[in-house]
């Protein structure tokens, strides 16, 4: 029989599935970003505060690159859920189109905070990274063109518009983020400039 008196022998860790392992390390990942910037983020850092060894990391992210482009998929992934919502919710009009792009992709950046605009910047910042984002940037670009073509009596929407929209959204996302202007501003904005440029595709 054991004495009420004796340490009791520790339990276990619980081992966690890879799946949920990968959730943990994202996890950490933004908190790092939210708590000290994106240049703190690396591999070793990241095993640091996961309290694992860095071999789980690298199993999971080969490079930081690698853990960067999955940060931004999450992202890119949630901004699409978000917009998909709202389109099926949405009325089909122009305007109402037009709010639920400027809508979703201001609320979806503000969902993240500030921590996106440095991993967008650390995405810009490398070759192999800045053709992921280009990648994502082109899947939202057709889906947005997809929306607002039967809006323009051209029938279709100019990459140099779409590009232009795109430009705008990261601006105002990342000014609302940062408090500079307001998220109705940002989304306002960014309303009217969609407007603008289905209207340029008229003529």
């Amino acid at each position: 029989m054991t004495s009420s008196t004796e340490t009791p022998e520790p339990q276990p860790r619980r081992r966690l599935s890879r799946q949920d392992r990968r959730r943990q390390l994202v996890d950490v990942a933004w908190s790092i970003i939210r708590a000290e910037g994106t240049e703190a983020l690396t591999l070793p850092r990241l095993a640091e505060q996961a309290g694992v060894a860095k071999p789980v990391v690298y199993d999971h992210f080969a490079t930081r690159p690698a853990l960067l482009a999955a940060l931004y998929q999450e992202f890119d992934t949630h901004q699409t859920a978000l917009m998909d919502a709202a389109f099926q919710a949405s009325e089909p009009t122009l305007p109402s189109r037009a709010m639920v792009i400027a809508s979703s992709y201001v609320d979806c950046v503000l969902e993240q905070g500030r921590e996106i605009p440095g991993v967008i910047s650390a995405l810009a910042g490398s070759p192999e990274l800045a053709k992921v984002k280009r990648d994502y940037e082109a899947v939202f670009m057709e889906k947005c063109r997809a929306l607002l073509a039967p809006f323009a009596p051209a029938g279709t929407v100019a990459a140099s518009g779409l590009l232009a929209m795109l430009g705008a959204a990261e601006a105002l996302s990342f000014a609302a983020a940062s408090g500079d202007i307001t998220p109705d501003e940002a989304k306002d904005e960014l309303f009217q400039t969609i407007l603008a440029m289905v209207a340029r595709n008229a003529r």
